[in-house]
């Protein structure tokens, strides 16, 4: 490798010739690759897959992860790779990595990081791995070897672990003083996943910026800022077990993260990250954007008005939001979709608050950011229109909560009594819906010298995490015994014990009726795993998974839920063993069940799965793929697959929009999909090597995940046609790599109706659609709610004069509001009648209002004949209604200005309402509330309003009592 000489860096702070970081992450990569035979892989999204557990990947390792756990696949790409390099796209904001609040605060912490990583997958370990980094950092990078200082396990004798003296050889020999070879303990130096899991010991190279020959040893892993850790290599060679303890790996692992900010920051002589070519360009469009005072770098107390903290957290904030929302993550409400939307509301709030930015700034940074790392992640440059927009509608959005939460303080402080907390409840609906960061609450608080219960909001927060994690965990847990740990992967394939074939899932035809023929399949008990232990005899009664050398069931996989069915020992038929779920770990497939009798390997069984439930999946699955290209199809071609999920009820499908999907598109959608079910198309399906289904234009992104071969399901075309050199066939049709099981012919499907479509979070959809008699079904309810609503409608035509004929049109209006949206039925049809509901509401609600003024008017002119413009009118008058009334008193009032007015109304319940009105020349002596309140209480009942209006209600039995009070009251105060 040779090293241009722009590379070489001056000792001296601020020396030209320092190199930009596009250069710095060039050479690592291909340091490994070119000069170490290491595989350079892209990064992956920061989205994780397939880890419910994480937010965000938040290290370079998470990508490999089914590596070190053994689960991978052993025909797929990855389980191909020995030594592999990139450099990784990381978030650290929200669960157990979390720097959100930290970042701005200094000069080194960030949400979104660049990690450069390199591994071995049970190929070379510490010997080589040092060698390489030593290398690198020193002959390459030219760092001095008198700035370094590395750190190896010092050992831990509670869990019988003795010191890696193995790898402080290794650094000796490599030429390391002795003084700057540091042992620590289990904390600094030992890494683990989880829990449970792959762990090991780490060796961590730390660099002095201050250097000038002085030993920094005792500063090693003390926090300070002159001297930081720049690399860890971890090597994986235990596992912790549920009980604690550590069992050696049966492979042994390399795992190196190096965080590319902090290499930068080193390279180019800087003290700060943000001092870097990584940030310096988002810190000068800031200063463009905002014409504040400039970015200096001042942290603490130094920094006044926290101008220079904004500037960084707005820097660092915008580059999260740029990579995540690249990544698919967009601002939400849950997950990491919620974290990421308070990192937009903090960004926007420095750029309001402290920088006095006008709106929009933080959209109008995405170039910049694009122009800083476009070249190593092109994904941005492609999305930089789709990043603003979304930036800037979720920014207008916060502006307008920011005000609404404002106004909730207010008016929370005026209620509460005089030195109290402010409630927690509030703080927290505050937080959570309206997604108020809390160090605002406090500050607007502070403002108004009052506190926040903390320990009630604390108590609130624990208790959200409790319930949110609850069922997570529950259904991790279920899954996760059952699924082989890494020692029992190790032990099956050196007990040489085969992967499932699983080949038989496939065997179905077509019979000569068109009915669907499973083909039997008989098996042979090749282990059972029982307690995270292999054994050959499970008792009865004990729930186990079983190891067939083959099997017909179909394993959780690809977003299809997993067969369901039984099996038996051969010669007893009337004994059922039934197959509960099934999981695919490591090639293995996975049978749990609950043995009835003892179960052995070595017995042989015969499987039968559930074929209606099968079959209902197969349908699910085949107008899941026929859904994704009518969506296509309508949307256009931009419109990418988020995720699905298949069971036999129904499908679900979650994709990229630009916005809500409209009643003619989801029309068509349908019509489309129906299309193909009428002309039968027949379903194509075929093995074919990975490197083949690559070349397939238009075929999504091939995940290195996939077992090589491939499967490829075309509809209507052959596969072979699909793979001839520049067909466009797959533009044209559904063609799609997948493992699932598939009808054969479309015709089956018989319909599809798509029963729910709603935004998840701004830019992804979710379509949940059924088939075959769900679909007839859901339309057949669609037309009886349609006639119900066209029979509303007619009536509403008529216009009635009675007010309670109109009520009782309103009160079925709502009603059948609540059933349309809770029913299943086409969507389309759905919102067709939502908006005519929503329209016969207000036509109700309007013709209500006016048939009241109407009656009230009348009303109000009898009274002001009977009571000549008295200066207080007190009487009784029958109304349907507290509204009706009040009405009465208003209009009585207009039309007597002078004239202070109440009113009761017995009801048949025996309530009587009350309704009053007093004259502006009367205030502020008189008031209606306390004349209402009087009034009210003499016949046991409640009242309110304000001086001028107000109204309440009693019971009957004071009325009398009440109207001689209401004179009284009106007669002491006038």
């Amino acid at each position: 490798l040779v090293v241009p000489w722009r590379w070489r860096c001056t000792i001296r702070r601020g020396g030209s010739g320092c190199p930009p970081a596009g250069q710095v992450r060039a050479a690592f990569l291909r340091f490994f690759q070119e000069r170490h035979g290491h595989r350079r892989l892209p990064s992956a999204p920061v989205r994780p897959r397939g880890d419910p557990r994480l937010l965000f990947v938040n290290a370079g390792m998470n990508q490999f992860k089914p590596i070190f756990l053994g689960t991978v696949h052993p025909r797929s790409e990855l389980a191909q790779h020995r030594r592999v390099v990139n450099s990784q796209k990381c978030v650290r904001a929200g669960g157990k990595h979390n720097d959100l609040e930290d970042v701005g605060r200094d000069t080194y912490h960030h949400t979104f990081f660049e990690m450069l990583g390199n591994w071995s997958f049970g190929d070379y370990f510490k010997e080589e791995a040092c060698s390489m980094a030593w290398e690198l950092l020193t002959e390459v990078y030219e760092i001095p070897k008198d700035r370094l200082y590395v750190t190896y396990f010092g050992g831990d004798s509670s869990l019988g672990l003795s010191a890696d003296e193995e790898c402080r050889d290794v650094w000796l020999r490599l030429g390391v003083p002795a003084s700057r070879v540091l042992p620590f303990p289990l904390k600094d130096n030992f890494w683990e996943m989880g829990d449970t899991g792959p762990c090991g010991p780490c060796t961590e190279i730390h660099y002095d910026h201050v250097g000038g020959g002085r030993n920094a040893a005792a500063l090693v892993n003390q926090g300070s800022p002159d001297v930081v850790e720049i690399w860890n290599l971890v090597f994986m060679q235990y596992s912790r077990e549920v009980e604690g303890n550590l069992l050696p790996l049966p492979q042994h692992h390399v795992d190196t993260g190096m965080g590319l900010e902090r290499l930068v920051t080193i390279l180019q002589n800087k003290r700060s990250n943000y001092d870097t070519d990584l940030f310096t360009p988002i810190l000068d469009a800031i200063h463009k954007g905002c014409g504040g005072p400039r970015y200096q770098g001042l942290v603490g107390d130094a920094d006044v008005g926290r101008v220079n903290m904004a500037y960084r957290v707005v820097a660092d904030h915008v580059r999260t939001l740029c990579v995540c929302i690249t990544d698919g993550i967009y601002p939400g409400l849950s997950g990491a979709e919620l974290v990421l939307r308070r990192i937009l509301r903090r960004a926007v709030r420095f750029c309001s608050e402290v920088l006095h930015a006008p709106p929009g700034l933080l959209a109008s940074l995405v170039p910049t950011v694009v122009e800083v790392l476009g070249d190593a992640y092109p994904e941005l440059t492609k999305n930089a229109d789709q990043i603003m927009d979304i930036i800037n509608e979720n920014e207008v959005a916060f502006l307008s909560s920011l005000e609404r939460g404002r106004r909730i303080i207010e008016r929370t402080v005026q209620q509460m009594e005089p030195s109290t907390n402010f409630p927690a409840e509030v703080a927290w609906s505050l937080y959570g819906n309206l997604g108020f960061p809390l160090d605002l609450i406090d500050l607007m608080l502070e403002e108004k010298g009052i506190s926040l219960d903390s320990a009630a909001f604390n108590e609130l927060a624990l208790e959200d995490a409790k319930r949110k994690a609850g069922g997570l965990q529950a259904g991790q847990l279920e899954k996760g015994n059952m699924c082989l740990d890494v020692h029992s992967l190790a032990q099956l394939q050196n007990s040489n014990v085969p992967a499932t074939d699983d080949s038989p899932k496939y065997a179905y035809k077509l019979g000569q009726h068109g009915q669907y023929e499973f083909s039997p399949c008989q098996a042979t008990v090749l282990m059972l795993y029982r307690d995270q232990s292999l054994q050959k005899e499970v008792g009865a009664g004990q729930r186990c998974g079983v190891i067939l050398d083959r099997t017909s069931f179909y394993a959780e996989q690809g977003g299809q839920a997993c067969d369901q069915g039984y099996m038996i020992r051969l010669g007893q038929q009337d004994i059922l063993f039934p197959v509960e779920s099934v999981h695919l770990c490591g090639g293995y497939v996975m049978h749990e069940v609950t043995a009835v009798e003892t179960l052995r390997a070595g017995d042989q069984v015969q499987l039968f799965v559930d074929e209606a439930q099968r079959l209902a999946c197969m349908t699910n699955h085949t107008a899941t793929h026929l859904l994704n290209f009518a969506l296509r199809h309508v949307l256009g071609d931009s419109t990418e697959q988020r995720g699905s999920h298949v069971t036999a009820e129904r499908l679900r499908f979650d994709f990229d929009t630009k916005g809500p999907v409209t009643v003619e598109q989801l029309q068509q959608v349908e019509q489309v999909v129906q299309d193909v079910i009428k002309r039968n198309e027949a379903v194509h399906m075929a093995e074919v090597p990975l490197t083949l289904a690559r070349r397939v234009q238009g075929l999504r992104a091939v995940d290195e995940g996939y077992p090589d071969p491939v499967r490829i399901v075309s509809l209507g075309v052959p596969v072979e046609t699909v793979l001839t050199r520049d067909s466009e066939a797959a533009m044209q049709t559904s063609v799609e790599l997948c493992c699932g099981t598939h009808l054969l012919q479309t015709g089956a499907m018989e319909d599809l109706a798509i029963i729910s479509e709603r935004q998840l979070v701004k830019g992804i959809s979710r379509v949940i659609a059924v088939t075959g008699g769900q679909a007839k079904q859901a339309r057949e309810v669609g037309q009886c709610l349609a006639m119900e609503v066209d029979s509303v409608s007619l009536r509403m035509k008529q216009r009635t004069t009675s007010i309670p004929e109109m009520q009782n049109l309103s009160k079925e209006v709502g009603q059948l509001t609540k059933v349309v949206a809770n029913t299943a039925m086409p969507q389309w049809q759905r919102k067709e009648l939502q908006t005519i509901l929503k329209a016969l509401q207000r036509t109700a609600n309007t013709a209500i209002k006016k048939l009241e003024v109407q009656q009230a008017e009348e009303k109000a002119q009898s009274l002001l004949a009977k009571h000549c413009n008295q200066p207080v009118i007190i009487d009784t008058i029958p109304a349907d209604s507290l509204s009706i009334l009040m009405k009465v008193v208003n209009q009585l009032c207009d039309k007597s200005p002078g004239s202070s007015v109440l009113l009761l109304s017995p009801q048949v319940s025996g309530e009587v309402l009350c309704a009053c009105q007093v004259s502006k020349n009367c205030l502020p002596v008189f008031s209606a509330a306390d004349w209402a309140v009087a009034v009210c209480t003499q016949m046991e009942g409640k009242a309110g309003g304000s001086p001028v209006v107000a109204k309440g209600s009693g019971n009957a039995k004071g009325m009398q009592g009440a109207l001689t009070t209401a004179l009284q009251f009106a007669q002491s105060k006038l």
